[in-house]
């Protein structure tokens, strides 16, 4: 059975598109010639901030702590990442 997803998922899933579109850009610009260099770092910094901001908010007791909120923000990451590196790899052209 296929659970409904929650409205704060799917802000936290798009925030982390963008995030990871954006930084991947970023990263290519940085490491142009190197992609596994750029999205093993790209990785790592959407990962460090979709649970960083959780862990803010259960160190300081600002908004709500939710494990799902950071993973829904990776997978989105993921996704975003994604949509650029199939350009930067030459298998698409857009």
């Amino acid at each position: 059975m296929i659970k409904k997803i929650a409205p704060d998922k799917w802000r936290h899933f798009l925030v982390g598109i963008a995030m990871g579109a954006l930084l991947q850009a970023g990263g290519w610009w940085l490491w142009p010639t190197n992609i596994i260099l750029s999205s093993v770092v790209v990785l790592a910094i959407v990962i460090a901030v979709s649970y960083g901001f959780e862990l803010f908010s259960k160190i300081t007791g600002i908004g709500t702590y939710d494990f799902m909120d950071a993973v829904a923000s990776v997978i989105g990451g993921v996704l975003g990442m994604g949509m650029v590196l199939l350009p930067q790899s030459g298998l698409v052209h857009l």
